[in-house]
């Protein structure tokens, strides 16, 4: 059941994209962005942290605190390398909004859902799965405004681009972390854990996500047709990034030994990042930028492809060893 949400999942962002940008009439662009003059993408993500905070289970992050060597390995990758990783590849030739997406994709935490998800189907542990989502999208409050400013800092342009550590920081704690534990509280003293329906949840959260980024693709639709051939050499450098992140954490696992029941969520937390969030980040203070969102969109589509297949192969190996 969870393969097929993916599968709906992946294939509708395709689809939204598909539409948005071959609509002529140019009427899903106009509801668009009536929607965002209406600050609908805010209150998407609001509710999809509360829903968030609703699947969460206290057994599971009190199991997760406990595998510290793990959650260090996967907050590196998170925090280090994949900002690394990503001005190593603004070393090349790449057009400056290009590189302004990869650096907001790069600084982000992990996903909220997907990651989680594949650890499982891997056979890993999703309790710290779990840990590792909520501990670096709380580390990421702090962490995107220096490190975002210290990325860009190496792009040379015409036009600053001065960022507002302390507006970001209010607003990733407004939409993030509040609705967050507003979601653990509601799970613990209002709902019934064992009577929630985390599947409908799940899709509801994947929903509103598709519809952020239609909201946002409707705003930047006439940036990205401007742009279009990019599009193929943006799928290049999302994919190469999103490998070179799956690398170094399939090496960080080698080193230091790392066996197989935890290192899954080394794995796919270290390498995924949130979709939601790179969104209200770019739409909120890179919009100049419209080419940016097509690289937060792509590489999300990317990571699920890769990992969706990576994660039925390392489950399939656990299989036959097992037998």
């Amino acid at each position: 059941m969870q393969t097929i949400k993916k599968q709906w999942f992946l294939l509708s962002l395709v689809l939204v994209f598909v539409a948005v940008i071959f609509d002529q009439s140019d009427s899903l662009v106009k509801i668009g962005i009536f929607l965002k003059d209406n600050n609908c993408p805010e209150g998407m993500i609001f509710l999809i942290f509360i829903i968030s905070g609703l699947l969460i289970e206290s057994d599971q992050i009190k199991a997760g605190i406990k595998d510290i060597k793990s959650t260090v390995l996967a907050l590196t990758v998170i925090i280090l390398v994949a900002p690394m990783a990503a001005g190593l590849l603004c070393l090349f030739p790449i057009d400056t909004g290009v590189a302004v997406g990869l650096f907001i994709v790069a600084v982000m935490p992990t996903t909220l859902s997907s990651g989680i998800v594949m650890t499982g189907a891997a056979g890993g542990n999703m309790a710290h799965a779990l840990f590792v989502t909520i501990l670096s999208n709380f580390i990421g409050i702090f962490s995107i405004p220096i490190i975002l400013s210290i990325l860009l800092s190496f792009l040379h342009q015409e036009k600053e681009l001065v960022i507002d550590q302390g507006a970001i920081i209010t607003k990733l704690i407004l939409l993030v972390l509040f609705p967050l534990m507003i979601g653990i509280v509601l799970r613990s003293k209002v709902f019934n854990p064992e009577t929630l329906d985390k599947f409908k949840l799940q899709v509801i959260n994947q929903w509103m996500i598709i519809g952020i980024v239609f909201i946002s693709l409707a705003g930047a639709k006439h940036v990205l047709l401007g742009k279009g051939p990019a599009f193929f050499s943006i799928l290049i450098v999302v994919s190469v990034f999103h490998l070179m992140l799956l690398g170094v954490s399939f090496l960080l696992v080698k080193i230091f030994r790392v066996e197989k029941g935890r290192c899954e969520s080394i794995i796919f937390m270290g390498s995924q990042k949130t979709l939601a969030l790179s969104v209200m980040i770019q739409v909120t203070y890179f919009n100049e930028f419209g080419i940016a969102l097509l690289v937060c969109v792509s590489h999300h589509i990317v990571h699920l492809m890769i990992d969706g297949y990576l994660s039925v192969k390392m489950n399939r190996r656990l299989m036959v060893k097992n037998h």
